[in-house]
């Protein structure tokens, strides 16, 4: 007897349209023109050298291989969950047996939040699209179902990766032009674009990209930081090149584009030098995803970290590049700041926050941002 076959076309189709269901109840997709999509491409295709499941135990964070065959894979496949597919920039599910504890630095991002941002580009057909971060190939097969595979061009950093995205997009019938290069970049060859959507995490919206996008075109990209609190920027490209917009709220999070990682921290400075005063933000405030995108702001270079002492936690504030730092104790009930370095981080961050509050603390869908050659700003609209 004939071995028979892992799965049957018929249990992916179910599968698909479970998964589009779930995503329509989301409120994330919205036209049939996506959930068509959504219906005709299978994401374990994208999946087939399978995805790390996590794995929390002794106050650390590991990762252990699902790989096809096994149980678990074909229905994590259609979870509408981000998977995890390479860790430490070269290790895949097929490498080992196990578990590993080092960083995740690619994934299959989870589809309800690919079919949002492919629905907040707002396309038209015929229109040409950059995508930067190809990834599994998942939101390219997408992008190249609505709009066609000669309107489709994506960019990835690592030559693997695109290599198994190659793949599987030819395995669902799909030839985009697939780059391998450094996405912050873009890829002027092919351009203008309509549109350009970035499937990685940014610090700043990178000056090629709105000179590849033409006037009246949208850019949609995460914007972030060092301190992990992000959000979707939604652009338009105006005639003169500078691109402006809005955050579009969500707490969407993406790795961050590889050469933006932050540096190491490397040998600390010393943290007990400088006198003390009671800081009037607590360290706390870090806990509130929109607050500490605005102490992000406020100290946009900077990285943070704890250290356990014998006299209690010890939060810090470093920026690496200038040698600016701020550490924080609780002492009674109140918060004691000691800074050093060339700029006041702390006390910036004091600012930032004051302002904040006293407009009101609006959420990040009230965040503006316009970004010119040489220049990002990011301000805020007080409630009303």
């Amino acid at each position: 007897m004939a071995d028979l076959p892992m799965y049957f076309p018929s249990m992916t189709d179910d599968r698909c349209e479970e998964l589009a269901d779930e995503i329509t109840a989301s409120g994330d997709l919205r036209s049939p023109e996506w959930r068509r999509a959504v219906l005709d491409t299978p994401r374990h295709e994208f999946l087939r050298g399978g995805f790390f499941r996590r794995e929390d135990g002794g106050g650390r964070t590991g990762w252990e291989p699902v790989r096809p065959g096994d149980e678990e894979w074909l229905p994590g496949c259609y979870r509408n969950e981000s998977l995890v597919t390479q860790i430490a920039g070269t290790v895949v599910p097929t490498d080992l047996d196990g578990r590993i504890y080092r960083l995740p630095t690619s994934s299959s991002t989870l589809p309800g939040l690919v079919v949002r941002m492919l629905e907040e580009l707002n396309v038209r057909d015929g229109m040409r699209v950059l995508e930067i971060g190809t990834g599994s190939g998942y939101s390219t097969a997408l992008l190249c179902h609505r709009l066609g595979d000669e309107t489709v061009t994506s960019v990835e950093v690592d030559e693997e990766i695109s290599g198994r995205a190659r793949v599987a997009l030819g395995t669902v019938g799909h030839h985009p032009d697939l780059v391998v290069g450094d996405g912050l970049e873009g890829h002027a060859a092919n351009a203008p674009y309509d549109r350009l959507i970035a499937t990685c995490g940014v610090l700043d919206i990178p000056a090629a990209w709105p000179a590849q996008v033409r006037p009246g075109g949208q850019i949609l990209a995460t914007v972030g930081g060092w301190l992990y609190s992000s959000e979707l920027a939604g652009l338009t490209v105006g005639e003169d090149g500078t691109a402006t917009g809005r955050l579009l709220g969500g707490q969407v999070s993406f790795m961050l584009a590889r050469p933006q990682t932050p540096p190491p921290l490397g040998v600390l400075p010393d943290l007990g030098d400088g006198p003390e005063r009671e800081s009037s933000v607590p360290w706390d405030v870090m806990d509130d995803w929109t607050a500490r995108f605005v102490v992000q702001l406020a100290a946009p270079a900077a990285q943070r970290f704890g250290l356990s002492l014998p006299e209690g936690e010890l939060n810090v504030l470093l920026d690496v590049e200038s040698g600016s730092w701020a550490a924080l104790r609780r002492d009674k009930g109140r918060w004691i700041v000691r800074e050093g370095g060339p700029e006041p981080l702390w006390r910036q961050v004091e600012d930032h926050i004051a302002r904040w509050r006293a407009d009101g603390s609006p959420g990040l869908d009230r965040f503006l941002i316009t970004v010119a050659p040489g220049r990002r700003t990011i301000t805020w609209a007080a409630r009303p």
